[in-house]
């Protein structure tokens, strides 16, 4: 029997060959585009499948259909006496973590019972909080969506492929000799990492990559977020950990209605990275042909300056200190309007409370007042 390595998504060679290129306006932008191999994308049929209120928050969980793959599950929070005033809104970006079961909800507590890995995200990498939660009760309109290949727009991997199917071989037997017995989506997780490689190879070879996937669904997203009633378009950040780190900063590079990025622990220069770093990123990060186009910490100078804070966890295993010091360094001169800020803090890699609560300064001050002009 042959199986489709990409079932779920069997129509996204057809999109790609069709869509037009993520919108550009400058010349950096343009090959920015190229390299990530990003397209324009629309999501259609925006519908609210369930509402709750509690902790003083309002949450909608929605669906909406983009041209390729499963529907996309998304949150979207606001205070629960927001007033007639519109709302700063922010676009949440969940991390990589080397968990696809989950997605959004890893940032979001509704009033439904969590999913396993998305309080085992929270409780690991977001010191037990919501951050958009949190953030919502703070006043802003947030929206956290499931992005390619994660969550409900996961690949279908209930028939891998024999190649597939011999590497979650050997990781069972692995399990099976430490004595570990997996759930269900530990299991799916972990099979979801070994078909990372073949997602990869097959978007090269379909002219885009992994984040270019990735911030495809991204733009699309906050194009939902900037259509929300409750939302001034005028003021839009974004912010994210890690994986969602790089991908607040390719979206804050590609789109000029954001004004607030927050990258946390996803900063370092590439010569850092390569060769010592490698294994420890994903595609997600390691995107080819990214550093002919600039080095990681000039992406969020792209476009246009806009208010951007950098956190960086002096102790985080995925970067070599020196590398975080040179990005910083980096970041200063590509922001010579001031508009970027550089914290180091005691942690690992993850999102600590006080961490979050600086963001949360950071984008309240950053989206107080309307754009002049």
């Amino acid at each position: 029997m042959i199986t489709d390595p990409l079932a779920g998504y069997e129509d996204w060679p057809r999109f790609l060959q069709e869509a037009e290129p993520a919108p550009a306006g400058d010349e950096l932008q343009r090959r920015l585009v190229t390299a990530l191999g990003a397209r324009a994308a629309s999501a259609s049929g925006v519908e609210v499948e369930h509402e709750w209120t509690s902790g003083g928050v309002r949450g909608r969980r929605l669906r909406w259909r983009l041209p390729f793959g499963p529907p996309t599950v998304a949150y979207l929070l606001t205070p629960e006496r927001a007033g007639d005033a519109p709302l700063p809104g922010l676009l949440a970006l969940h991390c990589h973590g080397g968990v696809r079961s989950t997605g959004a909800e890893q940032l979001v507590r509704t009033d439904l019972p969590p999913h396993e890995s998305a309080e085992r995200l929270r409780t690991a990498v977001y010191d037990g909080r919501s951050p958009a939660n949190d953030l919502a009760r703070a006043g802003f309109a947030v929206l956290c969506h499931d992005t390619f290949s994660w969550g409900s727009r996961a690949f279908d991997l209930s028939a891998p492929t024999p190649r597939l199917s011999g590497l979650i071989a050997a990781q069972n037997a692995l399990w099976r000799e430490q004595g570990v017995v997996p759930s269900e989506a530990e299991r799916f997780d972990a099979a979801a990492s070994l078909h990372e490689d073949t997602i990869a190879k097959a978007a090269g070879m379909l002219g885009t990559t992994l984040a270019g996937a990735v911030v495809t669904d991204d733009l699309a997203a906050l194009d939902v977020l900037a259509s929300q009633p409750e939302v001034d378009s005028g003021r839009i950040g974004v912010f994210g950990l890690s994986g969602g780190g790089g991908r607040a900063a390719l979206v804050g590079a590609l789109d000029g209605r954001v004004r607030a990025v927050v990258i946390t622990c996803m900063m370092a220069t590439y010569g850092s990275i390569v060769p010592n770093y490698l294994d420890t990123h994903s595609w997600l990060l390691n995107s080819p042909g990214l550093w002919q186009v600039c080095d990681w910490p000039e992406v969020p100078a792209i476009g246009r300056a806009r208010a951007t804070l950098v956190q960086y966890g002096v102790r985080d295993p995925l970067f070599a200190r020196t590398g975080m010091d040179d990005a910083h360094q980096k970041l200063l001169r590509h922001h010579g309007d001031g508009s970027y800020r550089g914290s180091f803090h005691d942690a690992g890699h993850l999102s600590t409370a006080a961490m979050q609560a600086e963001a949360a300064e950071f984008l309240a001050d950053a989206l107080r007042t309307s754009p002049v002009g």
